[in-house]
């Protein structure tokens, strides 16, 4: 270090400022109000195909097709080269859908050689591109979709903070021409890198793990969100799939710890977080996962106050003999109409709430309150409330050892195949057969429910699914044809009916954790993955590679089936990660 440098520093310290707090010269202090700094950044992407337009018969658009070709990087300019032009006469709008391919989470940008007012609509499907707020279950909730604004002569403009991948433009002003030079579409996101990877033989599933894990990054935005459309918040039941999906893709991110400590400093005890019981529980078995894959003892001290209060709040809630002392809950949208699936689902969860609660006071060094948390889980796992055929309530009951899990796979869950799974707590359907040894069924279900948005046209996994939406249903890609149903507009329920119905919610990404929990076959034994146990199950696969994020670095995984059908494996872990049997 310099003398100069050492001495700047000094006075810094003599002055009061931190290094860390100083800003660029172009800064000055003016701007000591700045609330945060943005994590994400930006990429501006052309459109990759028109879907229709309104032209008049060939009158009011001209050169739609130049908004496919690169322009100049968002500059205006006076060339007025490949401009494509829009018109209106008195009673005749033009309007053009452009399709970018993919959903994404951001806003348009418009590069002008002259401007007028416009109507903006951004969709998920192009039903919903194509619809008004009020019709259809099309809403501006969370995310403005719909909108009108004006754009400038010779100039720029950006709009919008949403979930989409079409947007529907319209003239609105009679007798006017807007001429663009380009529209882009403005993608906001994390540049963070896939560290976590899959590949099998199977080419559907590779797409399912993917997308999954794409749809997660897509809600990793200044928090972690559910939806990115709708759902613009923190939801701490539904983040737990997401957290596992954060691990395996992408190792340790801030957005997880950030968006924990939020829920916790927004939801003073006794308070429930986001008005729910049951995601309270759900903070709990998050932070022993999240410990679990990242080994942050630090962090998990940060907790110690809050977890003890609402741990010492939990015991309350059980009656002498086990019971819970209050009936109902949620645990998700599809589970509700059955009340008594739900208590068995409710009571299930606290015990793998008070399960984690031991193992997170263990390493806490709070013996007696891991103690009372192991004998209350005990106490409420003689309680066994029937399951109702419910498959979210047969799977927690597996999960929580308070029912043999090829008994609950056998008699509940894989019966009737991918029927009644649904896209949050289709995760844990998938784990209790795991853990039924049934790994052949859970890829089918992934195949052909999950596949099944793909199907459609999904480039990122959707609120809810059901396969009996799919009968003579269109994708969400096309104009809906006459005769077919509108797989967005005409299904969905509860909070999410029709285009309300978010197409990118991160409860959804379940099997991309879980192909490489069970699959690739990684399974995390001691905390900060100090040690792991590499366990594939191939079922009719031929061959599974991929990689695993670590605190110490990547672990590279190969596994293929010899002539006689034997797994040969190769396991290459970094230094401070040993690979137990």
């Amino acid at each position: 270090m310099n003398k100069f440098f050492s001495f700047f520093l000094l006075l810094l310290v003599l002055t009061g400022i931190t290094y860390s707090q100083t800003l660029p010269p172009v800064f000055g202090k003016e701007y000591a109000g700045k609330a945060f700094n943005d994590s994400r950044v930006r990429t501006y992407i052309t459109p990759q195909r028109i879907v229709w337009k309104y032209d008049g018969g060939g009158k009011l658009i001209r050169n739609a097709e130049g908004l496919l070709a690169a322009g100049n990087n968002g500059q205006s300019d006076l060339s007025n080269s490949n401009t494509c032009s829009l018109h209106s006469t008195e009673n005749e709008f033009a309007s053009i859908v452009l399709d970018f391919g993919k959903e994404i989470q951001g806003g348009i940008q418009f590069v002008t050689a002259s401007g007028g007012k416009i109507r903006v609509r951004f969709g998920e499907s192009v039903s919903e591109a194509m619809s008004t707020v009020g019709q259809n279950g099309a809403t501006n909730d969370h995310a403005m979709r719909d909108f009108t604004m004006t754009l400038p002569w010779l100039g720029v403009a950006e709009t919008g903070n949403s979930g989409f991948r079409f947007v529907r433009i319209d003239l609105l002003e009679p007798n006017t021409e807007i001429r663009l030079k380009e529209v882009n579409a403005v993608f906001t996101y994390r540049d963070i890198p896939y560290l976590g990877s899959f590949r099998c033989n199977d080419e559907r599933l590779n797409r399912i793990w993917m997308t999954g894990a794409y749809t997660v990054h897509l809600n990793m935005q200044e928090y972690i969100w559910d939806g990115i459309k709708r759902d613009r918040l923190v939801w701490l039941g539904d983040l737990h799939p997401e957290v596992m999906t954060v691990s395996t893709v992408f190792g340790y991110n801030e957005v997880i710890p950030k968006s924990l400590d939020l829920a916790r400093d927004i939801t003073p005890l006794p308070g429930w977080m986001n008005g729910m019981f049951s995601y309270s529980l759900w903070w709990v078995i998050i932070h022993r996962d999240w410990y679990r894959y990242q080994g942050n003892l630090d962090y998990l001290k940060q907790q110690q106050s809050y977890l003890n209060d609402l741990l010492r709040i939990l015991f309350k809630e059980v009656d002498a003999s086990g019971k819970r002392v209050h009936e109902g809950g949620f645990l998700d949208w599809p589970a509700s109409p059955n009340g008594q699936g739900i208590n068995a689902g409710m009571q299930a969860l606290m015990v793998m709430a008070f399960q984690a609660g031991s193992e997170l006071c263990t390493v806490l060094g709070d013996k007696s309150l891991a103690r009372q948390c192991a004998e209350t889980a005990a106490l409420m796992q003689k309680q066994v409330p029937f399951h109702n055929q419910l498959k979210q309530a047969a799977a927690l009951l597996a999960l929580a050892d308070m029912m043999p899990a090829d008994k609950a796979n056998n008699e509940v869950i894989a019966v009737g195949g991918a029927k009644n799974f649904s896209t949050f707590y289709g995760y844990y359907m998938l784990q209790a057969q795991a853990k039924a040894g049934d790994y052949q069924t859970a890829m089918d279900i992934i195949s052909r429910y999950w596949g099944g948005m793909l199907d459609l046209g999904a480039t990122s996994f959707w609120e809810d699914f059901n396969l009996d939406w799919t009968e003579n249903a269109a994708g969400i890609d096309e104009l809906v044809p006459e005769g077919k149903k509108d797989i967005h507009g005409d299904f969905g329920d509860y909070c999410y009916q029709k285009l309300r119905h978010s197409l990118c919610h991160g409860w959804a990404s379940g099997p991309t954790s879980w192909l490489s929990q069970h699959v690739l076959g990684v399974q995390v034994v001691e905390p900060g993955c100090k040690a792991i146990r590499v366990e594939p199950h191939l079922g009719n696969l031929q061959w599974v590679e991929g990689t695993f994020p670590t605190p110490h670095g990547i672990v590279q995984i190969s596994h293929k089936k010899d002539a006689a059908g034997k797994v040969v494996s190769q396991v290459k872990a970094p230094k401070g990660v040993k690979i137990v049997k």
